[in-house]
């Protein structure tokens, strides 16, 4: 086995390591998404009108759930597969931009992929705005050597276009609805009607075109909705889609709870991770309740929560009242840019400590690539750039920890490092916490960490496998960096068993 980000710094791609292959699965002329770009966070408003002015996904989504029951799709949206008692999956999330960081993936997720029965996307299929022309480069080519079957669920970035795309992929090419009355003026809902954003006239002529790279039978799926359940060999895996804004509209929500009926294992997929960043976001339902209080009932049986949203790698064992370790997982870094665990404060919530918790990439390689980032954008190389040896270092100071990975040479943390590391929001104690120092985090990781970080390596990827038999699930980790070493043997970056019985 390779080495991973936590035994060497080369395993984790640092230094002067030979690039991967995978530009050669790269189309040429793919545009670079930058989130740092006006016209881009223009097309994009939808979610910030959702928030100002309503959020009409409940009713959307509601429609075409209705659609695609008209059109036959079962009831109880449950996907019935064959799968034998013992098989695997894969997971990625947040994989559509289509440029370096996603392709970077895929010749270690082919890899690791072989002799799995089918995976689930979690979130962010296509960005920026789910169009359909966008499919090609992002969906159908990157994966167009995975034999089997991909299910996915809808992000935010999915429903900037009201999600009329993902549905045709996914869903059995189902039409767009038809138009709704406008609404009335002076409305809140028809001042949203006015500025949102639509799908461009003609989207998706080549989507036809595109189905070809993924044409063989054994690569079909066909799913009946944006939220959906999949029952294969002794596990019912439930995927649910928390739109716009992270919250389930109260069909969806009842939904949930019927399908979490039962004695069967089951694992939750969901666009809004429970756990992540050292907080407990329970995901509300409209009407009442919550998904986490759905998930945590033992008599639903879950075993984990898989979210995607947030751009790395993130994992919280939490010991539920009732005995069991639920397992609370991030996993959303399948391609998109990455985002900062350094921000990340010494972790203390319900019941996980920092002993128990694991992200990727490690904070401290986080911060030393965010120093590095920043220095180049601000042309400040020489004092702004951090070693991953002293950004480890300050790292552990900050926090009270021990270096994750074995330290290399002797690092004295310096005013210079403890500085760039303040600017950078690198985490803290709890007891060091204040009411300004989180606002700080807070901005810090909303306005500079979304942008087009990099496109050069490493990239700190990752994809999970889960390998699922009666008795337990182990579900790991696996890197993509973007240089040749882990891209021939992607190195396991955590693991864990998850009992069944």
């Amino acid at each position: 086995m390779s080495d991973s980000s936590r035994d060497t710094a080369a395993g984790a791609g640092w230094g002067d390591a030979e690039r991967g292959a995978y530009r050669q699965l790269m189309p040429g002329g793919v545009e670079k998404i930058s989130w740092l770009n006006p016209r881009l966070l223009w097309a994009a408003r939808n979610g910030v009108l959702a928030s100002w002015f309503g959020d009409p996904t409940g009713r959307t989504r509601g429609r075409l759930v209705a659609q695609r029951a008209a059109a036959g799709a079962p009831a109880d949206k449950i996907v019935r597969r064959t799968d034998p008692d013992e098989f695997s999956f894969m997971v990625i999330g947040d994989t559509g931009e289509g440029d370096d960081p996603q392709y970077a993936v895929v010749p270690g997720f082919l890899r690791v992929s072989q002799g799995t029965s089918f995976t689930v996307l979690a979130s962010d299929v296509i960005y920026p705005v789910g169009s359909a022309d966008d499919y090609e480069t992002k969906f159908f080519r990157p994966y167009r050597d995975y034999r089997a079957p991909i299910y996915a669920i809808p992000g935010n970035h999915d429903w900037y276009e009201d999600l009329g795309a993902f549905m045709r992929v996914f869903c059995d090419d189902a039409p767009p609805l038809p138009p709704e009355p406008a609404p009335r003026p002076p409305s809140r809902a028809w001042l949203r009607s006015l500025l949102w954003h639509r799908p461009r006239p003609g989207d998706g002529r080549r989507l036809t075109q595109a189905r070809a790279l993924r044409g063989d039978p054994v690569q079909q799926a066909v799913q009946p909705g944006p939220y959906w359940a999949i029952d294969a060999g002794p596990v019912r895996i439930i995927g649910i889609d928390t739109g716009l804004l992270g919250v389930l509209d109260a069909e969806q929500g009842a939904w949930l709870r019927e399908v979490s009926q039962g004695p069967r294992p089951k694992i939750l997929i969901t666009g809004s991770p429970l756990y992540v960043d050292g907080e407990h976001r329970p995901c509300p339902i409209e009407g009442g309740g919550t998904v986490d209080d759905i998930v945590s009932a033992p008599a639903h049986r879950y075993v984990a929560a898989i979210g995607g949203d947030i751009h790395n790698y993130q994992r919280y064992p939490v010991r539920l009242a009732d005995g069991r370790t639920l397992q609370y997982v991030v996993a959303g870094g399948g391609g998109a840019f990455m985002h900062a665990t350094h921000t990340i404060p010494r972790v203390s919530v319900a019941g996980v400590t920092e002993g128990d918790f694991r992200c990727y990439p490690l904070r401290g390689d986080s911060l030393a690539f965010y120093s590095r980032l920043y220095g180049r954008r601000l042309r400040l190389r020489r004092f702004f750039a951090l070693s991953e040896e002293e950004a480890q270092a300050v790292v552990a100071e900050r926090l009270g920890i021990p270096p994750t990975r074995a330290p290399g040479p002797q690092v004295r943390v310096t005013r210079r490092i403890r500085l760039i590391a303040s600017l950078l929001g690198a985490g803290n104690r709890p007891e060091r916490r204040n009411r300004f120092r989180l606002p700080v985090r807070k901005i810090y990781t909303q306005l500079f960490s979304p942008g087009s970080a990099t496109y050069s390596p490493p990239f700190f990827k990752c994809f999970l496998r889960l390998d699922v038999s009666p008795e337990a699930v182990r579900l790991r980790c696996h890197a993509a960096t973007g240089n040749l070493a882990q891209e021939l043997n992607p190195p396991v970056e955590d693991e864990v068993t998850i009992p069944l019985v």
